[in-house]
């Protein structure tokens, strides 16, 4: 999973460097494949792109499917680290120039905790942006859909069909929501006396 220099040295067979699933955020995908490794799968960022380490024997299927889970893991590793105010507006600034052509400038983006019905919010008229400290700790994805959602904002005051058809370049956009969808619903279940938390 983490960064293994021991596979970093020789010159393992390696596949094409592929787009990686959509929204992801990196630029490529490099599967390289060892006839050394047996069983285990590793991946790691290398600048920007993410390389994954799998057995020879692997199939086609099986490497898209690894890809996958292995992509996935390594972003809930990378959004447990909370970025500050500073990260966090650089951040907006690489999917506005991403996503929007840079044309979304916010003045300032920052984490509050005084959103606790919100995950983000936006003064257009100020081009401030506000995200709720509920969302530390989520994946990359759902971070970097509520700052283009309120990246939009700044272009976009209301939620009409313009507005999501920005939005629209994202390619997590329903995977996100569905998420955000989710922490709703569980937060809205009753507690059952006696369930263990893990």
């Amino acid at each position: 999973m983490s960064a293994d220099p021991l596979h970093r040295a020789g010159a393992p067979p390696r596949t094409p460097t592929n787009p990686p699933p959509s929204g992801s955020g990196k630029s490529a995908v490099e599967v390289r494949r060892s006839t050394r490794r047996r069983r285990t799968v590793s991946a790691y960022r290398e600048g920007d792109r993410t390389v994954v380490l799998i057995p020879a024997r692997m199939s086609e299927a099986e490497e898209q499917r690894w890809v996958s889970v292995m992509l996935d893991k390594l972003a809930a590793q990378e959004s447990k680290r909370v970025l500050g105010d500073a990260e966090l507006a650089e951040r907006a600034e690489r999917l506005s120039g991403q996503y929007f052509d840079g044309r979304a400038r916010p003045a300032s983006v920052r984490w509050v905790t005084n959103q606790n019905t919100r995950w983000g919010s936006c003064t257009p008229s100020e081009g401030s942006i506000r995200l709720s400290h509920r969302l530390q700790g989520m994946p990359e994805y759902v971070v970097d859909y509520v700052l283009l959602h309120e990246l939009a904002h700044l272009l976009v005051p209301g939620h009409g069909p313009r507005f999501w058809r920005l939005l629209d370049a994202y390619p997590r956009t329903e995977r996100a929501r569905g998420y955000l969808e989710g922490v709703v619903a569980a937060d809205r279940l009753p507690h059952v006396p006696g369930a263990r938390s893990e």
